[in-house]
């Protein structure tokens, strides 16, 4: 099983190879059951693209002559991209959580053609990890993808969905109702063009703004912060070889924290009128010489961030400090290095997965529990999902 980690990386390894020298001819993806591809959308690009036949191997240096980075040309037509709204909370503890997981690839070997089978996102219970309800589609999209934040009332969702080969995802918001029952999707504007590959997300905890991430063609990272009602967006940007692998916003929707390989966690200021991403960063921990930190959180308080590196779970006072393990988990052998989590509206408790299973940390103890996951249809094929609630 390839971890959400090997698959972000393995995606900046393909964009940047793609965008040297790739065959267009060669990459040839067909969808199982599934229409005509509908027109490209202007937001945020798909998956890494499937080159089968590609003269690039894996590791090798592009040309300098064949392929220069597109030059940086960051948005700015989010003049307030802080979310300062009023924040959703919940009632009580998780009762849901939803699960986003990539389309099912397969492939002969007597064929170049990868075959993408459209799999939906779905809700599910969170005590028991049952099958609630599939979760609809906008038009055009066809699928979901690896990526899905939540705001802290366990009602609000925003995903992304695959529109096809060569194409690129689309973001859109679903609210649950008390059953956890979807209502219809809402798609999000589209109104400047994302020509890369979106990586990590995080819902304000007022619901009105998706801070994201992408890893830019060429190498560098960018952090977006995107208003959902009209689609404007403030981007940070670094052509520094860094690849951010998780983001969270602070309960005050002033500040969002980042966890970036190589880099540590740092905490981006959103009132910086610069588009610089590290001038507007304040490091909160230092890089390690083994580090992979693939999410981070902050406290309901504000005052501290959670963050993984490796299998364990730190907690840092956000103004720098000794870091303190909040929890130890034990995975089997050769589970990935990273560690994906999503972190409850009350802060209390931490939800992972691996091997088709949600795993529950309480963050007072340490102790877990973990129930099976039934994602509807085509349950347990594919990749684990990746879950927020």
């Amino acid at each position: 099983m390839r971890s959400r980690t090997e698959v972000a990386l393995a995606g900046l390894i393909v964009l940047t190879l793609t965008g040297a020298c790739a065959d267009p001819a060669t990459r040839r993806v067909s969808l199982v059951n599934a229409p005509s591809a509908p027109p490209s959308s202007s937001l945020a690009p798909a998956m890494p693209l499937v080159d089968t036949g590609s003269s690039t191997s894996p590791g090798s240096t592009p040309s300098p002559s064949s392929f220069r980075p597109p030059p940086l040309v960051p948005a700015t037509s989010l003049a307030e991209p802080m979310a300062t709204g009023k924040r959703l909370t919940a009632t009580g503890p998780p009762r849901f959580f939803v699960t986003a997981r990539a389309p099912i690839f397969s492939s002969t070997d007597s064929s170049k053609t990868a075959h993408a089978t459209p799999v939906p996102p779905a809700v599910n219970d969170a005590v028991t990890g049952a099958f609630v309800a599939a979760v609809p589609l906008p038009p055009g999209v066809r699928s979901s993808w690896h990526l899905v934040a939540a705001a802290p009332d366990n009602r609000t969702f925003v995903l992304a969905g695959w529109t096809g080969p060569d194409t690129p995802l689309r973001l859109f918001r679903i609210r649950l109702d008390e059953r956890g029952r979807p209502g219809e999707p809402e798609l999000v504007p589209a109104l400047e063009p994302e020509p890369d590959q979106v990586t990590a997300m995080a819902l304000s905890q007022d619901a009105t703004r998706l801070a994201y991430t992408v890893t830019l063609i060429g190498g560098g990272t960018k952090v977006a912060v995107l208003e959902l009602a009209t689609g404007r967006r403030r981007d940070w940007v670094t052509r520094e070889n860094t690849h951010v692998m998780g983001l969270a916003w602070a309960p005050d929707g002033r500040r969002l924290a980042t966890a970036m390989l190589p880099g540590g966690v740092s905490v981006l200021d959103l009132g910086n009128e610069g588009s610089d991403l590290v001038a507007a960063s304040r490091p909160v921990t230092p890089d390690r010489a083994v580090w992979i930190p693939e999410s981070v959180a902050f406290t309901p308080d504000g005052d501290a961030l959670l963050y993984s590196t490796g299998h364990d779970v730190e907690r840092v006072p956000v103004g720098g400090g000794r870091p303190q393990v909040v929890a130890r988990l034990t995975l089997p052998r050769g589970a990935s290095a990273g560690l994906h989590f999503s972190v409850d509206g009350a802060g209390g408790q931490l939800l992972y997965t691996y091997g088709w299973r949600a795993h529950r940390v309480d963050l007072a103890d340490g102790s877990t529990t973990s129930v099976g996951i039934d994602a509807g249809k085509r349950s347990g094929e594919g990749e684990s999902p990746v879950v927020a609630w």
